[in-house]
């Protein structure tokens, strides 16, 4: 069986323009579009530039558009992307460096603004700093971010504005806040209390359609303006 991609394609240190390159590839029923890169940077064209590590979903580095949606390359099966040519371009709203790799130091920049760690000033029990299962339950659905970009890429809010946060650095910073053994929520409201912040937020829900790992930005959103509303009134 033979499918074809069209490829974007952008150096933007030598060429004036982007421009997309089509292959056509002999390709197996169970191959991912991951597979199908591979083949044509192997055999076809070994200056195609892309990133890719795990091949199991977990690392992120293959995050990508595909027929127009953000997904990961390792996850996206040929097998249901029934429409040729298969369009494979860059992660949206990220600079190109080459091809299909963008540029997230913004990105990762953003997200350490949030403090994404552990923040606690009370000295642990002779144990260990002890929650129950109802204040553990409050982190699940959040913890499992793997930083792949593809939710704050697809967030209009962060098109329009490159100062956002966007919706992995808040998710992240839910984790923490809700934690019940953290105790970083001062240390972190200068940077969500802002029209960059929270508010820049439009419950758009791009994001939850958009994450591989089937989680909900938006949600640890709403719950961070309500927690901020609460503590202010």
């Amino acid at each position: 069986m033979e499918r074809t991609f069209r490829i974007f394609r952008h150096n933007p240190g030598e060429d004036d323009s982007p421009r997309y390159d089509e292959f056509t590839i002999p390709v197996e029923p169970m191959w991912t579009v991951l597979d199908a890169l591979n083949y044509i940077k192997w055999y076809k064209d070994g200056s195609l530039a892309f990133r890719r590590s795990c091949r199991h979903g977990i690392c992120g580095s293959c995050a990508m558009t595909i027929q127009g949606h953000n997904s990961l390359a390792c996850e996206a099966q040929l097998a249901t992307l029934k429409k040729d040519p298969i369009e494979v371009e860059p992660l949206r709203s990220f600079p190109v460096i080459k091809d299909l790799v963008v540029d997230m130091d913004d990105f990762f920049e953003r997200y350490r603004a949030v403090k994404p760690y552990f923040i606690a000033g009370t000295p642990p029990t002779d144990k260990e700093r002890l929650q129950s299962p109802e204040e553990r339950k409050l982190l699940d659905d959040c913890w499992e971010c793997i930083l792949c970009g593809a939710c704050t890429s697809s967030c209009p809010s962060y098109w329009a504005d490159k100062d956002f946060l966007g919706p992995a650095a808040l998710l992240k910073a839910y984790r923490f806040i809700f934690d019940s053994r953290d105790e970083g929520d001062e240390e972190r409201m200068g940077a969500l209390d802002n029209k960059h912040g929270l508010w820049r937020c439009h419950t758009i829900f791009n994001c939850v359609e958009a994450c591989p790992k089937s989680l909900n930005p938006t949600r640890a959103i709403s719950q961070l303006k309500k927690k901020v509303i609460a503590e202010k009134f």
